[in-house]
C-alpha cells in the first residue's frame, strides 16, 4: 500500500527539523540540524539544504508529492519569503523558491510555525473537536495560530494569530520586532532565563542557563526561578485573554519547548487567566498542553 507522502520543514531559531510524513501524520523519516541563527542568510540556508539532502537520500523520497514549510515569523505566504525575528540573516528571504529548487520543482506551501502547530493540533491533537481555538508555540520565540468557525485561519500572509507580538506591557522592554513589552519578550525561553539571571538566579555547576534549567530550579523551590515563570505565565495569560475577547476562542493549546516544563508554567498560567479572562463569554476558556510534541 504505497500512499503519497509529503515532506515537512520546521524552521525555528534553535533548530531546523525536517520529516517525511504519511497521510495519517506519522513521521516516516526525520532529520535535524541546529539553526546557525547568528550567521548570514546563506549559512542558515546551508542548514536547510543539509536537512533536505538527508530526506532526499531516504528510500521513501520518490513518493513525496509536496513540501510543507512552517517557519518562525513573520512569513509572507504570497511572496514565499520569511523574515524570522530570531534569525536576523533572513529578511524577506526567498525560502519557497530555494526549497523548490532543491526539491526538483515540487509544490511548496509556506505558513507561520504557529499556524502549522494549530493545523496539527486541530487535526489530531488537543484542539480536536474545537471550532474556535488558539494554539501557541512557546520556545525560542512565541508564535500562534487560530481556528475560527471550524477552519484554520492563516490570514492573507500566513501570520494570523501571531500572539508573541501582542504588547502586554506598555512600558516594557523594547522587543527585536520594534514594539515594546511583547508577549515574546517576557515569555519565550531565552527571556525567561534572562529575567531569572538578572534577578539573581544562578545555574547549577553544569552552567546550563536554558529555560529548562530555570524550570528545574523552579520545581525544586527556587523563588527567583519560579517568579520568572510566573511573569511569563501572566504575559501569556494577558495575550490569550485579549485574543479570546477579540474572537471568542474556547481553548488555548500550548506547545513548544518551554511548554514541556508542565505545571511550572501551566499552573500559574491558569491562575493568571482568571485575572485577565473576566468577561462572561471568555470565562469558560480552557488551557491544554499540545499533544503533537515539538
Amino acid at each position: 500500500m504505497h500512499t503519497d507522502l509529503v515532506a515537512a520543514l520546521d524552521i525555528g531559531g534553535t533548530k531546523i527539523a525536517g520529516a517525511i510524513v504519511d497521510d495519517r501524520g506519522r513521521l516516516v523519516v526525520r532529520a535535524q540540524r541546529p539553526t546557525p541563527a547568528r550567521e548570514d542568510g546563506e549559512t542558515v540556508m546551508g542548514a536547510v539544504d543539509e536537512v533536505l539532502a538527508e530526506l532526499i537520500a531516504a528510500p521513501p523520497w520518490p513518493r513525496v508529492r509536496a513540501v510543507g514549510v512552517g517557519s518562525a515569523g513573520p512569513v509572507d505566504r504570497s511572496a514565499g519569503t520569511v523574515s524570522p525575528v530570531n534569525v536576523p540573516g533572513w529578511r524577506k528571504f526567498p525560502l519557497v523558491d530555494r526549497v523548490r529548487a532543491v526539491t526538483d520543482g515540487l509544490p511548496v506551501e509556506l505558513i507561520g510555525d504557529g499556524v502549522a502547530i494549530t493545523a496539527a493540533e486541530h487535526w489530531q491533537g488537543a484542539a480536536r473537536g474545537h471550532d474556535n481555538a488558539l494554539c501557541m508555540v512557546v520556545s525560542t520565540g512565541v508564535g500562534g495560530g487560530l481556528v475560527l468557525g471550524g477552519r484554520l485561519h492563516p490570514g492573507p500572509t500566513g501570520n494570523a494569530g501571531h500572539i508573541g507580538h501582542i504588547s502586554v506591557d506598555l512600558d516594557g522592554d523594547p522587543c527585536p520586532c520594534g514594539a515594546r513589552g511583547c508577549v515574546e519578550r517576557i515569555a519565550s525561553g531565552p527571556n525567561i532565563a534572562r529575567r531569572a539571571l538578572a534577578h539573581g538566579w544562578r545555574p547549577e555547576r553544569d552552567g546550563d542557563v536554558s529555560a529548562a534549567a530555570v524550570a528545574r530550579a523552579a520545581e525544586a523551590g527556587d523563588e527567583v526561578a519560579r517568579a520568572s515563570f510566573e511573569r511569563a505565565a501572566r504575559a501569556l495569560a494577558a495575550g490569550i485573554a485579549a485574543t479570546a475577547t477579540l474572537v471568542e476562542i474556547d481553548i488555548a493549546v500550548i506547545g513548544g519547548g518551554v511548554a514541556k516544563s508542565g505545571d511550572v508554567l501551566l499552573a500559574p498560567l491558569r491562575r493568571a487567566l482568571r485575572d485577565y479572562a473576566t468577561l462572561s463569554f471568555v470565562r469558560r476558556l480552557t488551557v491544554a498542553p499540545a499533544s503533537t510534541g515539538t
